[in-house]
């Protein structure tokens, strides 16, 4: 089997000494931390790295394990939807990999959650055994505070573990599938609406960009707005085509662009400098390439 990623995200992006304890937890699992990102407003953060497939097993352990004694959803509070302490983990093919092999180690890692934490696991993406639990946002409606009635009404049994949520970390999505970029663009107005406007023309499930996701959210600590999207198929609809729909339709609204973002890391196909330049983003270096960051490790 050759390398494969893991881009957990958790429900904490505010206190830096429990990031950082789950980073750690991370690393001494024996895995390559490409990288990790906070993010206050969200209060959630993204985690990227790479492995063998036993190496990524012990790491999504270690991590669960982490969280579970440091995040309690009851009291947790933040702009980004969330299911769980452990919201989602996607397991990504790298060169060498083929998809099936993340199917495979996508239900491990959900059988193993389940049975080490007794945490709920759903199952989604390519590794989906319900067609009503491919699309991670079907999966995650309702979030943490509505998992209860949901899971009491019947038709929504976990793929491994108790059904019930777990009183502090709620449940988890576990799944594989290909590269995304997740990518923001922040407005210059505190007007929540026009981002949920924007968001909802962007949506490919309305009938807005191929393969985009999207959501209007608040940042209240800078007292702007953002339109928060994954881009599933950055051959489909580009950073660069995302950042210009965006711009389009907050200017009809008159409102300005001020910058956009990229959390974690993205492909190089997606992403260089010059398109960093054209559509401004924020803090732009070559380690945000994620082969880059492979072969700075490597070395």
């Amino acid at each position: 089997m050759g390398l494969i990623a893991c881009v957990p995200n958790v429900s904490e992006g505010r206190r830096a000494e429990v990031v950082e304890a789950l980073a750690a937890a991370i690393r001494k699992a024996g895995v390559r931390l490409l990288d990790d990102s906070a993010d206050p407003s969200h209060n959630r953060s993204v985690f990227t790295f790479a492995g063998g497939a036993e190496a990524i097993e012990r790491a999504v352990v270690a991590l669960y394990q982490q969280a579970l004694a440091s995040i309690d959803l009851r009291s947790h509070r933040g702009e980004h939807p969330r299911l769980g302490a452990v919201d989602v983990v996607p397991v990504v093919p790298l060169e060498g990999t083929a998809m099936a092999e993340c199917v495979a180690l996508a239900r491990r890692l959900g059988a193993a959650v389940a049975q080490h934490f007794q945490v709920p696991v759903y199952l989604y993406g390519e590794a989906a055994t319900d067609p009503a639990r491919i699309r991670l946002e079907d999966v995650r409606r309702g979030g943490f505070e509505g998992l209860g009635a949901r899971m009491a009404a019947g038709g929504w049994t976990p793929d491994f573990g108790p059904s019930a949520p777990h009183p502090t970390a709620g449940a988890s999505a576990i799944g594989a599938r290909g590269p995304l970029v997740a990518y923001n663009v922040n407005l210059a107005t505190d007007r929540i609406d026009v981002a949920r406007t924007i968001a909802g023309i962007l949506r490919a499930s309305a009938g807005g960009l191929a393969g985009v996701k999207a959501l209007g959210m608040a940042l209240g600590d800078r007292g702007i707005v953002q339109v928060s999207m994954n881009l599933t198929d950055y051959r489909q609809t580009s950073i660069e085509e995302a950042f210009v729909a965006v711009e389009r339709e907050a200017a009809r609204r008159g409102v300005r662009v001020l910058e956009s973002e990229i959390v974690g890391l993205a492909p190089a196909a997606a992403l260089n400098r010059e398109i960093a330049e054209r559509v401004r983003l924020r803090g732009f270096s070559e380690r945000l390439i994620l082969e880059n960051r492979l072969l700075i490790l490597d070395s």
